[in-house]
């Protein structure tokens, strides 16, 4: 793991409240590291409705515990979106894209938790999706 990135949680400081993080990052949108270490990255990503990421996919799983607002992922495979809100848990297995896109009337705030060095892939060698094998 690279010394550069840094979570807000850490040995020096062990408790966060999402309210101040809010305050303090302010307008959607915005993602603040809460834990990056060795095994796990933990991030906030705050966004405003209509607010979609980029279609992707990871080498790894990708989960999220949705603490605010509600979100459609569309996940390959899957025949219609998953509708999470707050309260709700999602999982996006590896290899599959991803689309998430934040509705409902206020913004959303996810925990997204993934393995360190993971990052957005956009293009996918044939044969190698789950479901062009």
């Amino acid at each position: 793991m690279e010394a550069t990135m840094k979570g807000l949680l850490g040995p020096g400081q062990l408790h966060a409240r999402v309210e101040e993080i809010k305050r303090v990052k302010g307008t959607p949108p915005w993602t603040e590291k809460v834990v990056v270490n060795d095994q796990i990255v933990g991030t906030l990503i705050c966004q405003p409705p209509g607010h979609p990421t980029d279609r992707h996919y990871h080498l790894t799983d990708e989960w999220w515990v949705v603490l605010e607002g509600e979100i459609d992922w569309e996940i390959e495979g899957q025949p219609a979106p998953v509708h999470a809100r707050a309260g709700d848990l999602v999982l996006v297995p590896a290899n599959h894209f991803h689309h998430i896109r934040p509705t409902g009337r206020g913004p959303s705030i996810r925990l997204a938790i993934t393995p360190p060095g993971e990052f957005h892939r956009h293009e996918r060698e044939p044969g190698a999706g789950p479901y062009d094998r």
